[in-house]
């Protein structure tokens, strides 16, 4: 039986997923409401990597990214067994690593960000924008299929769980989507990016929170 030693590492390893899933909301947000001439219902995420204070979102992509790593390994201590317990991991560790990777790779000036930018989508891609958005892809895919893996993984199960992880894992690619079509028809393309990025990012942290929970009930009842 796991030490209480070891169920402490677990905890800490799990809290870095709701720290970097609300952490990450938090930041935009607010890095978005202040940055001078950039507008959070249309312009995305990833160009707050742009221009001055660009570095904030950039960090916010690193360190977001690892400590979804952290978490990633947190769960595969905490789900020894059952459902989900190998390849939601893995998952959640695709998804960290693809944060990290969109802070390393800079996306490309567009969408009218920073000034002087092409209105839409940038005509030529250059290399690191290009691996941004492939990187970018990786992470709401990694995110939305860890909904369905681990909508089993509440102990004991969750009917509420199980159904909120199903919507969550439909709502993520389904605002992404509906952010591109308002992004190519001059739509308020930010505000359904944020939506999908809000709607993952928040799972995992509660799912951060959820397992901590299990783990703390377990310690107890020793």
């Amino acid at each position: 039986m796991p030490s209480d030693k070891t169920h402490a590492l677990t905890r800490w390893l799990l809290a870095c997923g709701a720290l970097g899933g609300f952490g990450f909301i938090a930041v935009f947000l607010i890095a978005g409401a202040i940055r001078p001439h950039y507008d959070p219902l249309y312009q995305p995420v990833s160009a707050l990597s742009l221009s001055g204070g660009g570095w904030v979102q950039i960090a916010n992509f690193v360190v977001t990214g690892l400590l979804m790593l952290a978490c990633a390994l947190g769960l595969r201590r905490a789900l020894a067994s059952g459902r989900g317990a190998t390849w939601g991991p893995i998952l959640i560790g695709m998804f960290g690593l693809g944060l990290v990777g969109a802070g390393v790779f800079v996306t490309d000036p567009g969408f009218g960000y920073p000034p002087g930018a092409p209105s839409g989508v940038p005509a030529a891609a250059s290399v690191p924008g290009t691996l941004h958005n492939l990187v970018s892809l990786v992470v709401f895919v990694s995110v939305s299929i860890a909904c369905f893996v681990l909508r089993f993984s509440a102990q004991p199960r969750s009917r509420i769980w199980a159904v909120y992880s199903f919507i969550t894992g439909l709502a993520v690619p389904a605002f992404l989507v509906a952010s591109s079509v308002a992004w190519f028809s001059g739509g308020p393309g930010g505000l359904f990016q944020r939506l999908s990025i809000s709607a993952g990012w928040v799972w995992v942290g509660l799912l951060a929170i959820r397992t901590i929970r299990r783990l703390q009930r377990q310690t107890e009842a020793r």
